[in-house]
């Protein structure tokens, strides 16, 4: 009798097929399920760890779920527009992105001693135009190495690397350094994917840090000499520019491997720890829930990363395999950086945490990113 009634339990031909039929059903509105799925559950996480890193602020977090809405909304949007028609506009989407970064500098809002939002009416009214141009400068160079041949000559080589250094100086300007980097480096990988030899990528490697101490003492501003500095001696001002790092990492290390339990944190809790919304929220999430925590986060991401690197590999067009290859990768970057100098391995830049950051504009655009991904994935011929 327990072997019959085992066996009528696990051959339910409903249970078996019913992920297949909603595979197909997603697939038809050109969504990939299983990355849509991860995507959900990392936005679910990340609400409820702002919620104890706002300080249970709930007007927060019904913004940022707002946030996420418009986000998922644009994303399935943007997953049915056909990859030939993101290569139609590519270069006009950067031209756009470009002019908004200029309308930045003329007219921005600033904060912080930065100059980086423009307001606008709608529900995002503080708009970041960098955050358009992270898609619009990969979608743009993956565009003009489609039409040329792979792997590169050096001349589209010289050609793409101008299309990526006007706005990175553009940002730059703002001044924003972090996302200067961040935003050369996909379209960078771009041009990895596309074949780039190592000879040019070890001397390009050679040639930044040649120009290091030219932009130390000619292009960083002193805020940004200070976080170098921070970074290699951050007790040097404990209560000053040093205060971030060391609040951070006391909040990591006290959270050990199991964690204190949620909203039981007295780094964020009492507030001793500073941007425990934006910045700094893995250090919430690793007080609270420990190693374990910060585990299961980096699982998540890693399941995320790899499930859009295997969108990439089957991508039909070059187009589509540079694009959604760039993209992927510059989201492990995002996180990486976040996490790095969270946890004192990197400088202070001002990257947020993907997904989990409080930030409109930065949700919304990561998941028009993803959109993009699933676009170049699910346009697939039909055989």
């Amino acid at each position: 009798m327990a072997s019959t009634d085992f066996s009528r339990t696990v051959s339910t031909p409903s249970q078996h097929h019913t992920f297949d039929r909603s595979g197909a059903f997603f697939a038809r509105l050109h969504i990939d399920l299983i990355l849509l799925l991860l995507l959900i559950a990392l936005a679910t996480t990340g609400l409820a760890i702002l919620y104890s890193g706002s300080g249970q602020e709930i007007g927060m977090v019904k913004r940022q779920a707002v946030h996420f809405g418009i986000g998922t909304l644009l994303l399935f949007i943007t997953a049915q527009i056909p990859p030939r028609l993101y290569q139609l506009i590519a270069p006009w989407a950067l031209a756009v992105g470009t002019l908004l970064l200029i309308g930045v500098l003329v007219a921005g809002v600033g904060a912080k001693g930065a100059q980086r939002w423009l307001d606008l009416p709608g529900p995002l009214p503080r708009f970041q135009p960098s955050e358009l141009v992270k898609l619009a400068l990969p979608l743009a160079v993956a565009w003009f190495m489609a039409k040329r041949p792979v792997p590169p000559r050096f001349r589209d080589l010289v050609q793409a690397l101008v299309i990526i250094f006007i706005p990175t100086i553009l940002i730059l300007k703002q001044p924003d350094l972090g996302t200067s980097i961040l935003i050369s480096t996909s379209g960078l990988l771009v041009l990895f994917f596309a074949g780039m030899s190592w000879l040019l990528i070890f001397s390009m490697i050679g040639i930044v840090a040649a120009m290091a101490p030219l932009m130390w003492f000619f292009v960083m501003h002193a805020y940004q000499k200070q976080r170098v500095l921070t970074f290699l001696n951050p007790e040097s001002d404990p209560l000053g520019s040093g205060w971030n790092i060391i609040q951070s990492k006391t909040a990591i290390g006290s959270g050990g491997i199991h964690g204190k339990g949620y909203l039981q944190g007295t780094q964020s809790q009492l507030e001793f720890l500073p941007e425990s919304h934006t910045d700094f929220i893995i250090a919430v999430l690793a007080e609270e829930h420990g190693l374990i925590g910060v585990c299961l986060l980096l699982a998540l991401y890693a399941l995320i990363i790899l499930r859009c690197l295997y969108i990439s590999s089957r991508c039909e067009t070059l187009f589509g395999r540079l694009l959604s290859g760039s993209m992927s990768v510059t989201f492990f970057i995002y996180v990486f950086v976040n996490i790095g100098m969270v946890s004192g391995i990197l400088p202070v830049v001002g990257v947020p945490l993907p997904l989990v950051s409080y930030g409109g504009t930065s949700v919304v655009s990561l998941l028009l990113g993803f959109g993009l991904i699933m676009s170049m994935y699910t346009h697939r011929q039909r055989k």
